[in-house]
């Protein structure tokens, strides 16, 4: 029996089984659901609903952008968070979570400043950091973050 992972779809967020080994192949598969792919390079927008789906149940790490539209630094960081999700997919996924819509998941994780991001790792937050980052440095932090 193949070792598989559990897997959100980035459209319709049903969770999706997929053998670990075709993921290291670089197969980024199709959703059984939707047929999108499950992997397309770029962040994933996550309200309430999807969150549970993309954070708690699937078997990647996700790296989450608390972030708001008004929000200067988060309007820099966003092209170099988006060029992050190009180089970190298919080994984490990324995220972003606009705290103006989402005020309860804001709370829940006692979101201060924006832009902060949070890398979870089967539901649990494993690392914080506030304040806007380049694509090097958040693929940096995020490996590091992973590493320890």
């Amino acid at each position: 029996m193949t070792d598989a992972l559990l897997l959100a779809c980035p459209r319709c967020s049903t969770l999706n089984r997929f053998p670990r080994e075709r993921l290291a192949a670089g197969n980024k598969g199709k959703c059984g659901q939707c047929g999108s792919p499950l992997f397309d390079g770029h962040p994933v927008a996550l309200d309430a609903s999807s969150f549970e789906a993309h954070a708690g149940k699937s078997d990647l790490p996700v790296l989450v952008d608390f972030w708001a539209p008004w929000c200067g630094p988060c309007k820099a960081m966003a092209p170099q968070f988006e060029r992050a999700a190009a180089r970190l997919e298919p080994a984490v996924r990324l995220a972003k979570v606009n705290t103006d819509d989402e005020q309860e998941l804001a709370r829940r994780f006692g979101i201060q400043g924006i832009p902060t991001m949070i890398l979870f790792r089967h539901g649990k937050p494993i690392a914080r950091q506030s304040g806007a980052m380049d694509a090097g440095a958040i693929e940096r932090w995020t490996r590091d973050a992973l590493a320890g």
